[in-house]
């Protein structure tokens, strides 16, 4: 439904070109929904303005259900107007003067060909009811929460019943508590409705949450695109393991390896000795990284000394998050995150040794 093909923007700077987009490519089925995430300046928000039309790239074709909208070899530009598409931008961009029927009802009532009063509220009103607003029907747009205001900008990108949908941010506003449950309504209502979308997040939860695939973007590239669970568990690189999840990167020298393809790894620094399963082409006396995550450790007790593929550290910091506590510990000159038992006695400055789940461990080459 959505084609991208060796799409580039470039812009000028102070301290010369920049290099925003890289040779972007990118297939969507129909209904499909695509999170672009990664770093501040990575790109995502300028491949979605280009994706609108709102930014005309240096090179590169964009399709959207087939009919080219960018082809800068041809020097075509389809302005937004022209495009099938509803956004939804992070500030909602609803009018303040009018109400929320006639903030819904706008794209309608300037679309040409010109819509029919009454099909326009006929389709307001069924979309309202969609987000669930149908009772605020004529409630001034001042008079709405944020939560509402959301629902409001994205009944409007809807009501036109665009063939893809572009999603700015429309959640960064929100307090926690409303955010977290605008999350459930939006994945809810975009399946419900069936159309194709891409949503620009830098909450990497958000995007592991509600999309079919997660497109991370590094520097103005693509450094891996997958399904939310293959990019978290098998991230194709550091740069994509240390953004998406809280990982920190260990670093040791492979001690011997062993005809199953796993191999010994003296952690850094005296820091323990892992049993970890290793890259092919990785031989004794190689270095590698070790991408930790969270859940791959266990907090051992004195009556454990005997547990093999154990960490060494110490506790810098703990978090209190009610049912446990989150704690940073340093293993060696690396910062880790472990979740501790609100029972267990554990306090800052402690010497700590944690358990790894081998099986779990995510190895790099030395890059």
């Amino acid at each position: 439904m959505l084609s991208v093909r060796q799409l580039a923007k470039t812009y000028q700077s102070a301290d010369g070109r920049v290099h925003a987009v890289r040779d972007i490519a990118l297939d969507l089925g129909e209904g499909e929904f695509l999170a672009l995430v990664g770093p501040s300046g990575c790109g995502k928000t300028t491949t979605l303005r280009c994706l609108a039309g709102l930014e005309r790239p240096d090179s590169g074709e964009i399709r959207i259900a087939g009919t080219v909208v960018s082809d800068s070899a041809r020097g075509m530009h389809t302005p937004a107007y022209e495009r099938d598409i509803g956004m939804v931008f992070q500030s909602y961009a609803i009018w303040p003067h009018l109400d929320t029927f006639e903030n819904v009802a706008y794209p309608l009532r300037v679309s040409r060909p010109r819509v029919a009063t009454a099909e326009i509220t006929q389709r307001v009103m069924a979309t309202l009811a969609l987000v669930g607003l149908q009772a605020l029907a004529r409630r001034p747009s001042t008079a709405l929460s944020g939560g509402q205001q959301q629902r409001v900008a994205l009944a409007r990108a809807l009501v036109r019943r665009p063939r893809l949908l572009l999603l700015d941010e429309p959640l960064s506003n929100l307090d926690v508590r409303l955010r977290e449950q605008m999350q459930i309504e939006l994945g809810d209502l975009v399946r419900r409705v069936g159309v194709t979308t891409v949503h620009v997040t830098h909450d990497q939860a958000e995007a592991l949450a509600l999309a079919d695939r997660v497109a991370v973007m590094i520097d103005g590239r693509v450094a891996q695109l997958d399904r939310p669970d293959a990019i978290y568990r098998s991230p194709s690189s550091p740069a994509v393991a240390t953004f998406i999840g809280s990982g920190g990167l260990l670093s040791g020298e492979v001690l011997e390896r062993y005809d199953d393809g796993t191999g010994l790894v003296a952690v850094d620094e005296g820091c323990g000795r892992l049993q970890v399963n290793l890259l092919p082409a990785t031989r004794s006396g190689d270095r590698v990284r070790l991408l930790v995550r969270p859940e791959m450790l266990t907090f051992l007790d004195e009556s454990q000394r005997d547990a093999r593929n154990v960490l060494l550290g110490h506790v810098e910091r703990l978090t209190f998050v009610g049912s446990a506590s989150e704690c940073h510990v340093r293993i060696g000159s690396t910062v880790v995150r472990a979740i501790a038992d609100r029972r267990a006695a554990t306090h800052v400055g402690d010497s700590v040794r944690l358990a790894v789940d081998p099986s779990l461990l995510v190895v790099f080459g030395p890059g």
